[in-house]
């Protein structure tokens, strides 16, 4: 017989709340940030309570989606077509099936330690292993943040000149939306608004569809790897690279560990925190097969090089090919992959220059109480949009090589993180187990080696010895 589900317990109200979204009367110690999260958190524990499983793993998923789509950015469906135009379905189809199970595997860890430790990746960083390697961090994420921003603003542009619409409009969108999903002063609010707007990066399958492949081809190649794509050497590790970059970067450790602790995440979250971040790596994996299913139409009819669609752009050129509408869903979809990724890119350097500086560092603050951290986010944001109203920026290179760059700089960041999830003074018993340990270790080395190998060949060309 199963037990009588206990009544509901009414959520309890922020007394004092004033116009600012400060409040008054609070008790000592506590902040107005703790006061909002409590108040997710009794809406969790009420869930559980009640046996309310579904509602529950609403309450809970967020973050692991948000990382895994918000890296379907816009570089990455431009990649993944690339791929798909310049080679088409076979090696690159399974490649990218593969690069998310690794996204996976390296996620969890960030969704692990935030929920246990309840501090952020750079916080963390900084306390185990001292300043300067907490500042490298922080600056290394700064730094390829901006090139990526910079790469979603393009993206959003791109998408917007199929409708004839300028890089103006593009750059005034992105900080619009920035600045709208921050004005809630509230993680939830937050996170709601861009789990709703991150369900459109589901139109590059679409597109998928709307190109009619082969679907017997298509899973055939995902079972084959073949056939081994041939051509230029550099070209090739450019785009294994590239892929690796659209699927794991330094920005998502940053944005799921912290995004995990502003959540309030506990260890008693830790399996909806596994389903969210599985349930975001599926979603991403067919999303992002979607984009190369759709760029490997141009390989199919006439054919298409990296630098003839630089010029054209993917909508147009896929227009061409496969008509309007085919083309008008993938312009779409680049501009709420790009758009997505600002709002998540930005948050992840906010978090970073907050937990490195020791400053407020939350959603959950007003603008007045955490000022660095929303001027983080939005500057970062203000910045990259500017730099795109440049001309004669060569758009389609900045897309590929910011996820290059991102494959390069990865390793290192990756490092940290197990080393956090192996700390046993920090985890206790949800530390890192030795299987686990050995996958990561192995999926640091393979990042390492495509990162290195794409590098080597591109100096020995420059110096003429390739």
């Amino acid at each position: 017989m199963t037990p009588p589900r206990p009544p509901r317990i009414p959520e309890p109200a922020l007394e004092g709340a004033t116009a600012d979204g400060q409040s008054t009367n609070l008790p000592a110690g506590l902040t107005h940030e703790d006061l909002i999260r409590s108040r997710d958190r009794f809406r969790v524990h009420s869930a559980r309570q009640s046996h309310r499983r579904w509602y529950l793993l609403w309450l809970l998923v967020g973050p692991g989606i948000l990382a895994m789509l918000g890296e379907n950015d816009g570089p990455s469906m431009i990649s993944y077509a690339t791929s798909g135009a310049t080679y088409g379905l076979g090696f690159f189809l399974p490649f990218i099936l593969i690069t998310f199970v690794m996204a996976i595997v390296c996620q969890e860890m960030c969704m692990r330690v935030g929920a246990v430790t309840h501090r952020g990746y750079g916080q963390l960083v900084l306390e185990r292993f001292g300043k300067l390697w907490g500042w490298f961090a922080a600056g290394d994420l700064v730094v390829t943040n901006l090139v990526t921003l910079i790469a979603e603003f393009v993206s959003i542009r791109v998408g917007l000149a199929y409708f004839h619409l300028s890089a103006g409009v593009a750059a005034l969108l992105g900080l619009v939306l920035v600045l709208f999903t921050l004005s809630g002063g509230r993680y939830w609010r937050w996170e709601r608004i861009v789990l709703g707007m991150a369900i459109f990066n589901g139109l590059f399958l679409v597109a998928a569809i709307m190109v009619g492949p082969n679907w017997g081809s298509v899973g055939h190649a995902v079972v084959t790897f073949s056939p081994f794509p041939g051509g230029s050497v550099n070209t090739l590790l450019l785009l294994i690279a590239s892929t690796i970059g659209a699927t794991v970067t330094p920005w998502m450790i940053f944005f799921q560990q912290s995004a995990s602790a502003d959540k309030g995440m506990t260890p008693d979250d830790l399996r909806h925190g596994r389903y969210d971040t599985i349930a975001g790596g599926i979603l991403a994996a067919l999303f992002g097969c979607g984009a190369l299913i759709a760029g490997a139409a141009l390989a199919t009819r006439g054919g298409a090089s990296i630098q003839g669609l630089a010029g054209a752009g993917f909508p147009g050129a896929l227009g061409a090919v496969s008509g309007k509408a085919v083309a008008t869903v993938f312009a779409l979809g680049l501009i709420e992959a790009g758009a997505v990724a600002v709002l998540t890119i930005s948050a992840s350097t906010g978090y970073a220059v907050g937990e490195c500086v020791g400053a407020p560092h939350s959603l959950n603050s007003s603008a007045r109480g955490a000022a660095l951290f929303y001027g983080a986010n939005v500057g970062a944001a203000a910045l990259a949009g500017a730099i795109i109203l440049i001309p004669g920026a060569p758009l389609l290179s900045i897309a590929l090589n910011a996820n290059v760059l991102a494959t390069v700089l990865l390793p290192v960041a990756l490092v940290f993180m197990i080393m956090l999830a192996n700390d046993r003074e920090l985890m206790g018993r949800w530390a890192n187990g030795a299987a686990l340990n050995w996958v990561a270790i192995g999926i640091v080395v393979f990042i390492s080696v495509c990162g290195a190998a794409y590098a080597i060949d591109s100096f020995l060309q420059t110096i003429h010895v390739l």
